[in-house]
């Protein structure tokens, strides 16, 4: 038996269980893992209170990402083996345990140069940044782009990446201490929504011409101010929606500038094709492990201590990456 996060029922923090759990041997094409960290998404908020239709059936043990070492591989696994360090970002849940069993063709290996904390911390926020930044719209030197939530796990990571590329960032935030991050992670423009109109203040620094795309992760609260925002033929680019689902798009919303629209999971780019996740994260992690990239790991929880980590989550106390160290009780 080892210990783990239940969820029995829909709700709020309070819902997470913290059990004793039995796992089983790997099946064929499966490895079994011992975590040294699990990586903490708001995915993992919106799978608790039952909401979009995300959340599996109940009861289930949450979580999508994490690293750990190879304990047992089932038959047929040839990708890694027992003693290999790797991290996943999963489709599947489980992550909230000391220990899991896991299909092999979601794990990546490691390399020896990056902490498999920060490997836990960076895998599913770094592969969505990539995705981002080369697929939902490909960056490139000269663009201005907007990233909200510019202090959040994602948001870091694609301030800096799109920062290295040459183009000029605009972030916003909600406090002064997440602008202050924002402008170490590459951010030219930091805009606190707070005090004043981020639209009016991104017509200001573009001097009228809006942007090539807006990296979205709010939704609701921003959605229709992200589109005023773009230039003729520029991207909306969600993927997410912290503040609630938009209102549905309407034609005359898009019509006049020829705009696109997308949203952009790395289930379609990456978890579903081998082959596009081994190069997505091998350039993660060579990223972190040139500097390129820097992990605000600002937050560490024992495992058991997920009520709250999802508590400060959800009322907005972290910033960069958090997780859960299954080891500490």
């Amino acid at each position: 038996m080892v210990k783990a996060i239940r969820i029995h029922e829909h709700g709020g923090p309070e819902v997470l269980k913290w059990e004793d759990v039995q796992v089983p041997d790997p099946k064929e094409g499966e490895i079994r893992l011992k975590q040294k960290a699990v990586g903490l998404n708001f995915l993992d908020v919106y799978m608790r209170r039952g909401e979009q239709n995300l959340a599996p059936p109940l009861p289930y043990i949450p979580g999508m990402e994490g690293a750990g070492v190879v304990t047992a591989v089932g038959p047929g696994v040839t990708s890694c083996k027992v003693g290999d360090v790797v991290a996943y970002a999963s489709p599947e849940v489980g992550s909230y345990a000391q220990e899991r069993i896991l299909p092999a063709d979601l794990a990546v290996p490691v390399p020896s140069s990056v902490d498999p904390v920060d490997a836990a911390a960076a895998i599913f926020k770094g592969l969505t940044a990539h995705v981002l930044i080369h697929k939902g719209f490909k960056v490139e030197s000269g663009h201005t782009i907007l990233v909200h939530a510019a202090a959040g796990g994602v948001g870091s990571l694609v301030c800096q990446w799109a920062n290295a590329i040459g183009a000029t960032v605009i972030g916003t935030v909600s406090t002064k201490e997440k602008a202050a991050q924002a402008k170490e992670d590459g951010c030219h423009h930091v805009i606190c929504y707070k005090e004043e109109n981020f639209v009016d203040r991104v017509m200001e620094i573009t001097s009228g011409k809006g942007l090539e795309v807006v990296y979205d992760s709010v939704g609701k609260d921003t959605f229709n101010g992200s589109l005023e925002c773009l230039k003729n033929r520029g991207y909306m680019v969600l993927f997410g929606t912290a503040s609630g689902v938009p209102e549905p798009l309407r034609v005359e919303q898009i019509a006049p500038k020829s705009l696109y629209y997308t949203f952009s999971s790395i289930t379609e780019y990456t978890v579903e094709n081998r082959k596009e996740l081994l190069v997505a994260a091998q350039d993660l992690f060579s990223n972190i492990a040139k500097g390129v990239l820097r992990i605000h790991l600002n937050h560490k929880y024992p495992l058991s201590q997920a009520i709250q980590a999802h508590t400060d989550l959800e009322s907005r106390k972290t910033s960069g990456s958090v997780v859960l160290i299954p080891d500490e009780e």
